[in-house]
């Protein structure tokens, strides 16, 4: 089965969703901490795993963009649904509002309006114009 007409990032969606409702997570809990050289400890949260991983799929749907298929079109379409109910979600519900998932909104916003953008500016490259030659006498 090929990914490409499928967008990656309802899955950090649904994720969330299913988190956030079912378990009652909160995001700003530490998952452990990690001496760094500095001997500042740094702590990493449940929010702090799931926006990395979001970002790392958001790398593979701007590697997706530059296919230019009938795929990519409706995968297109389908990023550009998935935002709009994410940010009706944000909107609407209160387990939404939180910077976790405002992230999550945002990654989701720069994988639409960077997958449109590569996927114009690829198909600007395949076109082909032909104009008149020159006839030199």
């Amino acid at each position: 089965m090929s990914l490409v007409g499928f967008p990656l990032l309802i899955i950090p969606f649904a994720v969330y969703n299913m988190l956030a409702f079912l378990l009652s997570l909160e995001w700003t809990n530490k998952t452990g901490s990690i001496q760094m050289v500095s001997g500042a400890p740094w702590a990493l949260t449940w929010g702090d795993i799931l926006i990395t991983v979001s970002i790392l799929i958001l790398f593979i749907e701007m590697l997706k963009a530059t296919r230019l298929t009938n795929r990519t079109i409706i995968d297109h379409t389908l990023s550009t649904v998935l935002f709009i109910a994410m940010l009706i979600e944000f909107l609407l519900v209160q387990k939404a509002a939180t910077g976790t998932f405002f992230l999550l909104l945002v990654i989701s916003f720069v994988d639409v309006v960077g997958g449109f953008t590569i996927s114009i500016r690829a198909a600007q490259r395949d076109v082909n114009v032909e104009g008149v030659e020159k006839v030199v006498a």
